[in-house]
């Protein structure tokens, strides 16, 4: 398949990904990953490997997108849900040890 990957064209194959990957450990996953084999490694990691290029000449969308159409499966960032946000007056009791009465 060829994609595009920080302006220059790629001919990348699944078993060539597969290839390049081989004997490479994972680095933690902080964000994207894309499984391979049966390792979680992050998405700029595949890329840098994948592309020999430098993490900041890509982005991880494009590798996500190359990742994607060549069957790899691609897990996002998990979203975090916003911490609920208390009221000083909800603070002060909880702080206080007493139980809020409206």
């Amino acid at each position: 398949m060829r994609c595009v990957i920080a302006r220059f064209p790629f001919d990348l194959t699944k078993s060539g990904v597969l290839e390049s990957m081989k004997g490479i450990k994972p680095e933690p996953v902080t964000g994207d990953s894309v499984i391979i084999g049966r390792r979680h490694y992050p998405v700029k990691q595949v890329g840098q490997v994948i592309t020999r290029q430098d993490r900041r000449d890509f982005s991880a969308g494009e590798v996500l997108r190359a990742m994607a159409l060549l069957g790899f499966t691609c897990r996002s960032r998990p979203e975090t849900a916003p911490a609920p946000v208390n009221s000083p007056l909800q603070r002060a009791s909880t702080m206080l040890g007493a139980p809020l009465s409206v």
